[in-house]
């Protein structure tokens, strides 16, 4: 009984210290969040203008959630806001799911590998596309 008081107890104090110090607060990740998402999209809808794409291809950006279909062949990326945890949520067809915390200074990263957001549009798109010219490292 005294080592579950203690647990609690730690835990207590473990949630209010976060509370006090986290980055980003609420405020500072929903405008981060909403300004990435836009980027996304805003780039995502242009890529037809400079790339041959399949005819399937779409993007939608609604209610903090980026759909991107590329291909009956390729699938869907999905990237979403989850305001609870703070994070983007990224849905790949190629490399499957990862959540991106916010950093200090202001890039999203997968904790898990410690790569940027930006990087792995990059990487996977230029890979899709064929083509080195493709660079989300201002769209994110």
């Amino acid at each position: 009984m005294a080592l579950k008081l203690l647990s609690l107890r730690s835990l207590r104090h473990f949630t209010k210290y976060r509370e006090c110090s986290s980055f980003p607060t609420q405020l500072q990740y929903e405008k981060a969040a909403n300004e990435t998402l836009d980027k996304i999209s805003d780039y995502l809808d242009v890529l037809p203008d400079a790339l041959p794409v399949d005819s399937a291809y779409d993007v939608t950006n609604a209610m903090g959630v980026v759909t991107a279909v590329i291909s009956k062949e390729i699938g869907t990326y999905v990237i979403n806001k989850q305001s609870p945890n703070k994070q983007i949520w990224l849905s790949s067809p190629l490399s499957g799911p990862k959540r991106y915390d916010l950093t200090q200074d202001h890039r999203w990263i997968y904790t898990h590998d410690q790569e940027p957001l930006d990087v792995l549009l990059t990487r996977e798109f230029q890979k899709i596309f064929k083509t080195d010219s493709l660079d989300f490292s201002k769209h994110v």
